[in-house]
């Protein structure tokens, strides 16, 4: 006997009023048995019921795959009320995973042929939520023809029924193209916006499309300008802006049709200014329609005028207190500093003013924006700007600071002591979060500015003996008193407040930094070599030097007791030669490295074509009379012995087994595989002698834009039948402007001689915005295999 169940209403009562989780689970395990018993013996008529309440149970997260033939039973059925909850059912509980779904094909399209648009309606709307790519091509032709039906109400969801087609099945495209331009021509408040949505997803995947579409950029144009002038209608006001989500829908696709396109552009630019200048910004609907309107300005061909009216607009959005538009105005100007950087200069006090917002996501999107303004006129300022920014900004802000800070100044600084200064302080307020590369720049810089060597010792001698924390300061303070420690028992010129010093106070210093538990292994490293420097360049005893590197020649750390053995070493056996060894290094020319390689590689491709072009040609009979020759012995004639020269061709080499090398591989040519906004991949190969299974790629990644590339990291994959070793990378940051490129290299076992196949996926950040790249390497040169 069919045990009744609890109607909806009981249900939902009973399972709220449950106190306890296993009281919940206990009821709806007693209902869904009830309601499979109903689905088996109970009466047709009531089975929606039962399926509601399932579709509950679902929706609470509990399991619910037994109702999926019901739904379709109830599809199939012809009252409205059993396919109003099958369909229900069929849109929560089928999808393109369970194959169930496509057998209910053939009931939406009996449903979208009826002609009843409730039945319509719902089978449009399942068919926009869960219908594959197979039901797409199938019933395509149904919903083009319900494109053009006379009721509102079944075309707006037919349109957004073929939005999902044209996503799930780009080609289905060309189906959708007449019934768009006829739709533009409604006044139908949904049938207008979905039919902009329609048109956008069609040029974003098909380029026919977009020629296509390009053709209506006037009437678009009038639309717009009809809602900016005379208003549409009452009914889709909000807060003064007259239907702004059409609006910006129009801008996305005029954006789209505008782009790269010289024609279109020039129709759009008068309603843009016009858009621009009469929208309403103090509410939020009129920011809105505002920032399309900026950025299309921007993506388009527009006026100079214009893009100056677009970056004023976001300068404004940066003086309003809603901290969500200041944040996209940030954003944007971010993406626009590169191609209109003097009108977003106008902004920077704006800007740095944005620095001090408490919210973090605010203040990280000024760094960057504060950082991508410094240029060489305006260095100083900006600089101290950002240098009080880091003395107050927090935790995670500080490495990008600082490292933002030290790029600029090595790319802008005016002088070299400015330069100094900016580095010392950087490394005196944040030292700890400094780039690696940081201590080996500021010694380069010191080393070759020989007139401030007196003033740097000092400076860094000071701030040593004031905190010895920040490990790169000591690091590079130790080094310069090493270099330089003379400097200190004299007073320097260059600023008064800094006077001399006594021996005893530079050794105990040193030996405070030696005995420190916060000084790292390296830095330990560094001061004993200072204090080794130091024994010829301090004319007082040196007793206490040697028995300090004496001290260290037990020590636990490896690196460090081998350093104070060998000073001993020096110390007691080629104490005469200690003065020559331990003497100042030469003056370091700090300049483009990537230059003087490029000009040195140059000059000996040029060597090597004149030695080529020096060598005389002759004919193939002398070449064998020459080696002829090499077997007669004639007296009176002096025989050098015979060069290793590569073989010629023939056979007769082989027969006079004559001395010969074999001749050097073919340089591989390398392969240029990315390149987007002035980052750009190269590939250079190379297959050692020894062993020819073995391919050695280098991956050069340079960066020629206006921004650093940060958080870079290149993987390579490669098929099972090679093996792959990634070597670590060089670094990765690629500073802007063709700074120091990052590279990293490939080991590539191929024993087989297959054809290489090498797919790439780079990530990266880049003007403020998060890039992946995955692709496969094609048209690698056949060197690399064979």
């Amino acid at each position: 006997m069919l045990v009744s169940s609890l109607k909806l209403h009981d249900l939902i009562e009973e399972i709220r009023g449950a106190k306890t989780q296993a009281q919940e689970r206990e009821v709806i395990q007693k209902e869904c048995a009830h309601i499979r018993a109903a689905f088996r013996d109970g009466d047709p008529m009531q089975r929606h019921r039962q399926l509601a309440k399932l579709l509950y149970v679902h929706m609470l997260g509990y399991p619910a795959h037994f109702g999926q033939m019901e739904c379709l039973k109830l599809i199939a059925s012809p009252r409205f009320i059993d396919k109003r909850v099958g369909y229900l059912g069929a849109m929560l509980l089928l999808d393109e995973r369970h194959d169930a779904h496509l057998l209910i094909t053939n009931s939406i399209k009996n449903d979208l042929s009826q002609g009843i648009q409730p039945v319509q309606g719902l089978a449009l709307c399942t068919l926009s939520t869960m219908g594959s790519a197979e039901m797409c091509r199938d019933l395509a032709t149904e919903v083009e023809k319900l494109l053009l039906q006379p009721g509102p109400y079944v075309r707006k969801k037919a349109i957004l029924t073929a939005v999902h087609m044209v996503r799930k099945v780009p080609e289905l495209s060309d189906i959708f193209l007449p019934p768009c331009v006829t739709l533009l021509h409604e006044r139908h408040h949904g049938i207008l916006l979905g039919t902009i949505t329609l048109i956008t997803e069609l040029c974003q995947r098909s380029p026919a499309a977009l020629r296509h579409f390009q053709k209506v950029v006037p009437k678009l144009v009038q639309i717009l300008r009809t809602l900016v002038t005379a208003g549409y209608s009452t009914e889709h006001n909000i807060s003064g802006v007259s239907d702004p989500f059409l609006q910006v829908q129009i801008l996305r696709l005029l954006r789209i049709l505008g782009r790269n396109h010289e024609e279109s552009s020039e129709t759009m630019n008068d309603l843009l200014a016009q858009v621009a200048t009469n929208t309403d910004t103090r509410r939020n609907a009129g920011s809105a329609v505002l920032y399309e309107t900026v950025l299309t300005i921007m993506d388009i061909r527009s006026a100079a005028g214009l893009r100056v009216l677009a970056v004023n607009i976001l300068g404004r959005f940066l003086l309003k207190s809603d901290r969500n538009i200041r944040y996209v105005a940030l954003t944007s100007l971010l993406r626009l500093v590169q191609s209109d950087h003097s009108a977003v200069q106008r902004h920077r006090p704006t800007v740095v003013e944005c620095l001090r917002e408490t919210d973090a996501s605010l203040s990280r999107r000024a760094l960057e924006l504060s950082l991508a303004l410094v240029n060489s006129s305006n260095v100083r300022v900006m600089t101290q700007e950002l240098q009080a920014f880091l003395e107050s900004c927090p935790s995670d802000l500080r490495a990008d600071c600082a490292s933002g800070i030290l790029l600029a100044a090595e790319r802008f600084a005016p002088t070299k002591r400015w330069h100094i200064d900016t580095i010392l302080h950087v490394l005196t307020t944040a030292g700890a979060y400094v780039r690696d590369d940081a201590v080996a720049n500021l010694t380069l810089l010191i080393g070759g500015a020989q007139e401030l060597h007196a003033y740097s010792v000092h400076r860094l001698y000071h701030a040593l003996a004031e905190d010895i924390s920040q490990q790169p300061l000591v690091q590079v303070a130790t080094w310069c008193i090493g270099e330089y420690g003379d400097f200190l028992l004299e007073n320097c010129e260059e600023t008064e407040t800094l006077q001399k010093v006594e021996e005893e106070e530079v050794l105990a210093l040193l030996e405070k930094v030696l005995q420190s538990h916060l000084s790292l292994p390296a830095t330990r490293g560094y001061a004993l070599t200072a204090l080794m420097k130091l024994s010829t360049r301090l004319q007082g005893d040196i007793n206490r030097i040697r028995q300090v590197v004496s001290i260290y020649g037990s020590c636990v750390d490896v690196e460090l007791q081998q350093r104070a053995v060998e000073y001993n070493t020096l110390f007691q056996k080629y104490d005469h030669m200690r003065a020559a060894i331990l003497e100042k290094i030469p003056l370091v020319e700090h300049g483009n490295h990537q230059a003087e390689a490029a000009a040195k590689e140059s000059q000996a491709a040029a060597q090597l074509s004149e030695d080529k072009a020096s060598v005389p040609t002759e004919p193939q009979t002398s070449k064998l009379l020459d080696l002829l020759d090499l077997l007669d012995d004639t007296p009176g004639d002096t025989q050098q012995p015979p060069t290793l020269n590569p073989c010629p061709v023939g056979g007769l080499v082989h027969l006079l087994d004559l001395p010969c090398a074999p001749p050097p591989p073919a340089p591989i040519p390398n392969l240029k595989v990315f390149e987007r906004e002035g980052v750009r991949l190269n590939l250079s190969f190379t297959r050692p002698p020894g062993t020819p299974p073995l391919l050695l790629i280098t991956v050069t990644t340079t960066n020629s834009s206006e921004d650093d590339v940060t958080h870079f990291v290149c993987q390579a994959a490669v098929p099972k039948n090679f093996q792959l070793q990634l070597q670590a990378p060089s670094g990765n940051t690629a500073p802007a402007r063709s700074g120091l490129p990052i590279t990293q290299l490939f080991r590539v076992l191929n024993p087989n001689k297959a054809p290489l196949r090498l797919k790439l996926r780079v990530t990266y950040n880049h003007f403020g915005q998060s890039v992946q790249e995955i692709f496969e390497v094609h048209n690698l040169p056949v060197e690399t295999w064979q």
